[in-house]
């Protein structure tokens, strides 16, 4: 039927101006009005023509009458009416029928339209100058080499309605401010919600700082270098939506267990267990390599690595997007600024899809799971190889795009899924020092301290840290996100989570297979779980942790609620 009506369209294009007038009309039509007509009759048919919404039978029997006005009950066969209608009738009628094709011409496109879906990559380069203080150990110190560029690795979606844009920064952790402003300049930019940018770092600890000096306080004045990454994260999201192009998507998993252990550990040996506060812990975050008082691991790890691919529709890699729950490696010389093992999968994943050297550029993407509590360090292991600098974390890197390769053969990809976003602000309760830690810190402080062990070697930093979170604000507010890619559920978090809490919420999502990005949106400190809290440990410690204990919980639900909306407005 639809080929029928356009052939009559077509038709009525084709034919030359009187011809069709003289179909159209019954002799003696009044010659000012058929000038008229043969003006506009060509640019109205060869319009029902573009919108292509003849495709129906009404549209179908319209088109039919405007050619052959012979049929019967055609409104202007006067063979078959009692009596002529009116000139001015007679003129109308042919006018209406197209202006009926016309309307009807967009609702049937609408119709008929396929969605197309899109992707686009960029990266853009965020290493600071030389001398800006490089954080992740206990002490900052200046950085004095580059051994790796850093980046901010961005990709972007887009089905159709909802454009999705996800960003990896080679950084410990960005505050929530810098974040906001990279996402009102990108939003300025390109129209793209802000509330569907999920922007994180990856947790590299040999990059220079972009944190202020308190976690839960807000950045009022940004520094050059904050400024610098939220202007490069923008660029970068703008330089992706600019290469969106037609693509194919499709996701997978795979386990890699032998570089992912709990560093928290029950051992029988109570000189190992002391805090800065003057007690005792039960566990002992990266408690001595193979000793004897180890007992066991005060936590589970999480084996997987999600990841999530785009390529054109002829198969030419676009990106991938990967993740695992691995704190970082490490292994760099000192002063030097490295991306870690999250900036070598990049290079490796590209290498093993055939990506390099491609226009656009292949963009490789490793985000960081829910590694609170994991490194790749086996406490267990009495005589651990040794490795020079930089090769323990190309070793990791391997093995994780090795695995993401291997089940990347396997995966189906979609030539359009579904995409959609959902975003909570969520207040906490900020933690604040007990009475008995005041109470501590004052009598080391005034040299009154008659604790006999001598006091923990950290805290002269614990008692800085107090006294800023007393000053500080009493409540912070958090970001929380989910986003959903077809069957694909990913949660972000704003904090260093433990992994306990990312296979719940795998376990408890109603999507069949979940992600989890930490330090999503923001840089807030550890999250340990309310069990975790009970035994102590350097993740729990305040000043380590900022929030209230019970603030996972709470965490959990919000996401699981916004991944059950995600999920019922497919």
């Amino acid at each position: 039927m639809r080929k029928n009506s356009l052939h009559l369209t077509e038709t009525l294009i084709s034919m030359p101006v009187n011809d069709v007038l003289d179909r159209l009309v019954v002799p003696g039509f009044v010659s000012p009005l058929r000038t008229e007509l043969s003006k506009s009759l060509k640019l109205a048919a060869a319009m029902i023509l573009f919108l292509s919404g003849v495709g129906s039978i009404i549209t179908t029997s319209i088109a039919a009458l405007l050619i052959d006005p012979s049929l019967p009950n055609h409104p202007l066969n006067t063979e078959d009416q009692n009596m002529l209608q009116p000139a001015s009738l007679r003129a109308i009628s042919p006018l209406l029928a197209i202006v009926f094709l016309l309307g009807r011409g967009p609702v049937l496109a609408a119709e008929d339209a396929s969605p197309v879906f899109r992707a686009g990559a960029a990266t853009s380069n965020i290493t600071p100058p030389l001398g800006e203080m490089i954080v992740g150990g206990w002490k900052p110190i200046p950085a004095t080499n580059v051994h790796d560029e850093l980046h901010a690795r961005c990709l972007v979606l887009d089905d159709g309605k909802v454009q999705l844009a996800i960003v990896l920064c080679d950084n410990v952790g960005i505050p929530v401010e810098v974040f906001d402003l990279a996402k009102q300049q990108a939003s300025d930019a390109t129209g793209l919600p802000a509330s569907n940018m999920l922007l994180a770092s990856t947790h590299t600890h040999s990059a220079t700082t972009a944190r202020g000096g308190l976690k839960t306080a807000t950045e009022t004045e940004l520094t050059d270098y904050q400024a610098f990454v939220a202007h490069r994260i923008s660029d970068g999201i703008r330089r992706a939506m600019a290469n969106l192009e037609p693509a194919r998507i499709g996701w997978g998993k795979m386990d890699e267990p032998s570089e992912v252990f709990n560093r928290r550990w029950f051992v029988t040996d109570a000189s190992l267990l002391s805090n800065p506060f003057g007690g005792i812990d039960q566990v002992r975050m990266n408690p001595p390599r193979g000793s004897s008082k180890l007992d066991r691991p005060a936590g589970p790890t999480d084996p997987e690595i999600s990841f999530v691919s785009v390529q054109s529709p002829d198969g030419r890699p676009i990106a991938l997007l990967a993740n695992y729950s691995l704190h970082y490696v490490g292994g760099v010389r000192s002063g030097e600024v490295s991306a870690d093992y999250f900036g070598y999968f990049a290079k490796f994943i590209e290498e093993k899809l055939g990506a390099s050297e491609q226009s656009p550029p292949f963009v490789g993407i490793l985000s960081n799971g829910t590694s609170g509590d994991v490194n790749n360090i086996n406490f267990s292991a009495k005589s651990p190889p040794k490795y020079g600098p930089y090769e323990k974390m190309q070793e990791v890197a391997g093995k994780v795009a090795n695995r993401v390769f291997e089940a990347h053969q396997q995966i189906e990809f979609h030539d359009w899924v579904p995409l959609a976003a959902e975003h909570v602000t969520l207040t906490l309760k900020a933690r604040q020092p007990t009475p008995e830690m005041i109470a501590y810190f004052e009598q080391t402080q005034d040299g009154n301290d008659d604790n006999p062990r001598g006091g923990h070697r950290r805290e002269a930093i614990y008692a800085d840290r107090i006294a800023k979170i007393q000053a500080g604000p009493k409540e912070v507010q958090i970001q929380l996100q989910a986003l959903r890619i077809g069957e694909l559920g990913i949660a972000a978090i704003p904090f260093e989570t433990f992994t306990e809490t990312g296979l719940e919420l795998k376990d408890r999502s109603p999507f069949p297979d979940t992600f989890t990005i930490e330090l999503a949106n923001g840089s807030f400190g550890y999250l340990p779980t309310p069990q975790q809290h009970r035994l102590g440990g350097y993740e729990t410690w305040l000043g380590s942790n900022y929030v209230e204990k019970e603030a996972t919980t709470k965490i959990v639900a919000a996401l699981l609620e916004m991944f059950q909306n995600l999920q019922e407005d497919d």
